[in-house]
């Protein structure tokens, strides 16, 4: 499959249908876990793993999820 290359910045490029539908499946499984991550990067400052062994990684990781999931609760838990 080749991409049409553009005139000028202002035309879009003609994706073949397969490509269209192939991002869209891609974008709807990203999508489930994107607000996640982007939470408990900017909520609880966790960008980057600084510990070095993988057990404490997997534990660290247990530890942001369990808090994403109290936040989630607390923040349903308000709207109602």
């Amino acid at each position: 499959m080749q991409i049409k290359k553009r005139k000028n910045r202002k035309e879009r490029a003609k994706l073949p249908i397969a490509l269209i539908r192939r991002s869209l499946r891609i974008s709807k499984k990203r999508s489930r876990v994107e607000r996640s991550y982007a939470v408990i990067k900017s909520v609880f400052d966790r960008g980057h793993v600084l510990v070095t062994t993988v057990i404490r990684i997997i534990v660290k990781a247990m530890f942001m999820c369990l808090a994403y999931n109290l936040n989630i609760l607390i923040a349903m838990q308000k709207s109602e």
